[in-house]
């Protein structure tokens, strides 16, 4: 990878490092039976994913919730999630040894997630992959996704040009967050959102895990 094709490479989190969309999409079943709240299909609950709880209570709710109900769901979720579920999710295979490869050849590395500071932080400590990036935002500090606040305030603290970074993600919502700050990406499948939702917003590639990546970075013009 002597020369680069990107400068920056800035990572989603759940469902792109992390295999966790199975147990957020558990965590929000739980949640919306405690509350008694009826459960929508699997596909909504995947579909949610990767933004941030606020704008899930947002969506899942549609104002058909009483506000005490739609207040206490990002509550309930937090309790459950950080007593129960979280120790349910593992980096997926190999991610740590190629981030550690894709510092050492030089690049720029940063997440951007729907995950609150502190999930992320926790993860971070938890995974023992924090020294492999430079920068992280969460919609603590950015708006959520699909918004492009996350992605340009990581290019302006990094001083890198839109064009020399890329973003990769498992979900709409971060090829969308990527294309509206004018910074292409690309997709994996091991998340939220399945291949076909994924190409509709034409990644530069699209592969089975994030473990793909080094070897397309290495020849961004042939197939994955």
């Amino acid at each position: 990878m002597a020369q680069r094709p990107y400068d920056l490479l800035i990572f989603d989190w759940d469902g792109t490092l992390m295999d966790s969309v199975g147990s957020i999409v558990e965590c929000t079943r739980a949640t919306l039976a405690e509350l008694r709240i009826p459960e929508p299909e699997e596909a909504i609950l995947r579909g949610v994913i990767g933004l941030s709880l606020a704008e899930t209570v947002e969506r899942l709710a549609s104002g058909n919730l009483d506000d005490e109900v739609t207040r206490r769901i990002p509550e309930v979720y937090r309790r459950l999630w950080h007593g129960t579920f979280h120790d349910r999710s593992f980096l997926f295979a190999g991610v740590a040894d190629m981030l550690g490869d894709l510092a050492d050849a030089g690049y720029l590395l940063a997440v951007a997630t729907g995950k609150g500071r502190r999930g992320l932080t926790r993860d971070l400590e938890t995974t023992g992959i924090a020294e492999h990036f430079h920068s992280t935002r969460t919609p603590d500090e950015a708006r959520s996704k699909p918004h492009p606040q996350m992605v340009l305030d990581l290019l302006d603290e990094l001083g890198v040009g839109a064009e020399r970074a890329l973003v990769v993600g498992d979900s709409i919502w971060d090829l969308q967050m990527a294309s509206s700050a004018g910074v292409p990406s690309v997709a994996v499948e091991t998340g939220a959102h399945p291949r076909e939702r994924l190409l509709e917003h034409s990644p530069r590639a699209c592969f089975a895990g994030v473990s793909d990546l080094p070897g397309w970075l290495r020849d961004p013009t042939g197939d994955p």
